[in-house]
């Protein structure tokens, strides 16, 4: 019994490397700062954004995640500050994230380009004894582990030039690794483990109420194939946008927004699995609140999301 929990263990914890995981979710087409801390006062305005996604519903235990944001610009626009919360569920683990973020904007030319920096922490606990077992007395075994925190850094550059701009950030500079024999994890350095990621996309004018902009976003990990989203979206009369979102032969996303007013929008994403998955799952589903606090936002960064 003691090798099944072992080898369930193996399964649920982040045991290898969490560099190696590359984000799942959406919410950088939404708001790209989950994925760039550059991009912190790119909007201009004071921006409060909630995000919540139920990936792969119908199967049980699967990753509900909850993200609060918040962004502003400082200084005439010069320095952008933003912070992230993140609690994450997957199975009987948990996940929280607390990330802060700071950008200096400089003229480059024609455009403005972004240097960011993001810098906190992680804590993650399992909850054993929410299992459960078959066999009489195996509950013992089933014992919650404790508290873990560890840090993380992230780095990344942002460009805008009209209607166009281009990204590169690494979310994740520590990487960790579950240690059994001493209950604890290891902080690594390792570039091998490393996301790097590129975005690029433009905005396009085809009439005087219709804006169309497609972007990609490409993910290159040391020793593994390259991940890819193709992305498109269409504006009509800065109010409502529709969209759709490729990745890798593994899935397609629908993206619905809804301007309410000046101030407030909210959207609505579903994704369909190509993979395996899509047998025992009913797709993934993630909404989005958005609140800027002013009237018209005339922001350096051209993205319409």
């Amino acid at each position: 019994m003691k090798r099944i929990i072992k080898f369930f263990i193996l399964l649920l914890i982040p045991f290898s490397v969490s560099g190696q995981l590359a984000p799942v979710t959406d919410q950088y087409v939404l708001n790209p700062l989950t994925i760039n801390p550059a991009c912190a006062g790119n909007r201009g305005a004071l921006n409060i954004a909630a995000f919540y996604r139920r990936q792969w519903t119908g199967i049980a235990g699967s990753p509900e995640t909850t993200t609060f944001l918040f962004d502003a610009p400082a200084f005439d626009e010069k320095i952008g500050l933003g912070l992230i919360f993140v609690s994450d569920k997957i199975g009987v683990t948990k996940e929280t994230q607390l990330n802060t973020n700071y950008a200096y904007r400089i003229n480059m030319g024609p455009g403005n380009l972004s240097f960011g920096l993001g810098a906190g922490l992680i804590t993650t606990n399992t909850a054993w004894s929410d299992l459960v077992v078959l066999d009489p007395g195996d509950e013992y075994y089933l014992i919650n582990s404790r508290l873990f925190v560890v840090p993380n850094f992230s780095f990344g550059t942002y460009y805008t030039y009209r209607n166009y701009y281009a990204g590169f950030s690494i979310p994740k500079f520590l990487s960790y690794k579950f240690n059994f024999d001493k209950n604890k994890y290891t902080l690594m350095i390792d570039p091998a483990h490393y996301n790097f990621m590129f975005t690029t996309g433009y905005v396009f004018t085809v009439s005087p109420t219709i804006k169309v902009s497609p972007s990609t976003l490409l993910i290159y990990t040391p020793g593994q194939k390259v991940q890819f989203d193709i992305n498109a979206h269409v504006n009509f009369s800065e109010r409502f946008w529709a969209g759709a979102s490729y990745r890798n032969k593994r899935s397609f996303a629908g993206l619905f927004q809804f301007q309410v007013n000046n101030q407030l929008r909210v959207a609505y994403t579903y994704d369909f699995d190509f993979g395996k998955l899509r047998t025992y799952s009913n797709g993934s589903h993630e909404i989005m609140l958005r609140y800027e606090f002013r009237y018209k936002v005339d922001a350096v960064n051209p993205l319409i999301f």
